[in-house]
């Protein structure tokens, strides 16, 4: 079962897992822009909308054991899954903390940096936000974000109309629960007045075969993302059938391509 007020995907162990393999794909990218940052050992870092975690315990090891990762998330499911995620790995410098990121003050930290990948497009008030890790940043802190520009990138070649329905069926869904899934447009601007200075700015998408690892991250958000459409009422169990069954006859034709949604890559920097 998921929780009230939860996410498009739910807060489930199957969620849990899909976020995993997620994390696989971007691990590196994520890493990289994490170093180019300044995250570093003995810092203090805030994962906002850190989800079950993923990132956090890499983070954690990032920081080491002089460092602290923040992970601050609404869904006491996916912060529990990190508690046990963390105990398992003998993780003792992540703190959990739980809170509504459209509703709630961060945590009182002075932190060295902060990451947030895929939250802010879920918020009903994504600047406030946006203006609130900046008051928790010191100085010369930085903030890396990973986020939408346009999703409707997510396209096969040769075209899919079912795969192309199912990604605008999951965007209406997401915009009427006051979300915006390309609110990186909007980044660029609110950054600089919320006290930022833009370091870096670059697209990052991708184009593959089904033999990619990388196609296993949208694959994965299909697989899961059918049944809840179907859950909220705006897909028949037969039609999420049907664009299943057409997904993967794509995926079995070998001059099939993927171009992944559109994330932008934003490293600021706290005046």
């Amino acid at each position: 079962m998921s929780e009230a007020g939860d996410y498009f995907l739910g807060t489930h162990d199957e969620e849990v897992a899909r976020l995993g393999l997620q994390h696989s794909v971007w691990r590196a990218r994520a890493h990289e822009a994490w170093v180019r940052g300044g995250f570093t050992r003995g810092q203090v870092l805030m994962d906002v909308g850190c989800g079950p975690g993923h990132a956090s315990l890499d983070l954690a090891e990032l920081v080491g054991p002089t460092g602290q990762v923040v992970a601050i998330d609404r869904s006491p499911r996916f912060l529990k899954a990190l508690d046990s995620a963390r105990l398992r790995r003998g993780l003792e410098n992540i703190r959990t903390v739980e809170l509504d990121l459209d509703d709630a003050d961060l945590p009182a930290v002075a932190a060295d940096g902060a990451w947030c990948r895929w939250a802010l497009t879920f918020l009903k008030h994504p600047r406030a936000a946006v203006e609130r890790v900046a008051a928790r940043l010191k100085p010369g802190g930085a903030i890396v974000l990973h986020e939408y520009f346009d999703y409707a990138t997510w396209r096969l070649a040769p075209r899919s109309p079912e795969l192309e329905e199912f990604v605008r069926l999951a965007m209406e869904s997401w915009r009427e629960d006051g979300g915006e899934p390309d609110i990186a447009l909007e980044l660029p601007r609110w950054l600089p007045e919320v006290g930022f200075t833009l370091r870096e700015v670059r697209p990052l998408v991708d184009v593959v075969p089904p033999s990619s690892f990388v196609w296993q991250w949208p694959r994965e958000f299909v697989r899961v993302g059918l049944p809840r459409l179907v859950q909220l009422g705006r897909l028949s169990p037969v039609r999420a059938g049907e664009i299943w069954e057409a997904f993967e006859a794509c995926e079995a034709a070998p001059d099939t391509l993927m171009i992944t949604p559109a994330v932008l890559e934003i490293i600021a920097v706290r005046a």
